[in-house]
C-alpha cells in the first residue's frame, strides 16, 4: 500500500501551479493604457465648441482651485438671564466644506493638424529649436519625448505650456505661413 504524499509537499505543488497560472496569466494580459484627453498631449480636430471645420487643437488645463472652510455654526443661542448674564453658554458645531474659488478652465489653442506633422515638417521643428537653443538631440524627424519637451521650454514664455506646438509657435518658428493682413 502506498502512502499518500506529506500535505507540506501537496501544499508546495499547488503554490508552485497557482504560481505558474499566475504568471502565465500576466503574459498574455494586455496592460490597459488609459486614452489621454484629446488636445492635451496631442492636436486632435476636436476643438472648443464653435472651431472651424478642418482646423485642429491642443489644450492645456487649469485645474479647478478648490478651498477647504472650516466655520463654527450656531447651533443653539445662549440663554440670558434677567440680569443680562449668561444662564446657558450657546452651542456651536463644526462645519467643514469646500468650495471653488475657480473653476476649471480648457485653454484652447490652435494648431497644426496631424497630417502637416510629417517626419520633414518633424526634422525642420528639431532644426529651429536646436538653432534655438532647445533641442540638443538628434535630428530624426520623430515627434518623440525629447522634441515635445523642447516645444513646451520654447512656448512657456509666450504660451501655451503645453508640449503640443501652437500654430502661433510653428509660424514664430517660419515653419508655417503666416496669413496676409486683407487677403
Amino acid at each position: 500500500m502506498t502512502q499518500p504524499p506529506p500535505l507540506r509537499s501537496k501544499l508546495q505543488r499547488a503554490a508552485l501551479l497557482l504560481l505558474v497560472a499566475g504568471i502565465a496569466g500576466c503574459e498574455t494580459a494586455a496592460p490597459a493604457t488609459p486614452r489621454p484627453e484629446p488636445g492635451v498631449l496631442e492636436a486632435t480636430r476636436n476643438g472648443p465648441a464653435g472651431a472651424p471645420e478642418g482646423s485642429c487643437w491642443g489644450r492645456t488645463v487649469s485645474p479647478a482651485v478648490i478651498e477647504t472652510v472650516t466655520e463654527q455654526v450656531e447651533v443653539t443661542p445662549a440663554k440670558m438671564n434677567a440680569d443680562g448674564s449668561i444662564a446657558k453658554p450657546p452651542v456651536y458645531k463644526t462645519e467643514t466644506r469646500q468650495e471653488i474659488v475657480r473653476a476649471r478652465i480648457d485653454n484652447w489653442f490652435e494648431t497644426p493638424c496631424p497630417d502637416v506633422l510629417t517626419p520633414e515638417f518633424n526634422s525642420t521643428l528639431q532644426r529651429a529649436l536646436q538653432a534655438r537653443g532647445f533641442y540638443a538631440g538628434p535630428i530624426t524627424g520623430e515627434m518623440d519625448r525629447a522634441t515635445r519637451l523642447a516645444v513646451r521650454r520654447y512656448q512657456a514664455k509666450q504660451g501655451p505650456n503645453s508640449e503640443v506646438l501652437s500654430l502661433t509657435t510653428a509660424r514664430a518658428l517660419g515653419l508655417v505661413a503666416v496669413p496676409r493682413q486683407g487677403g
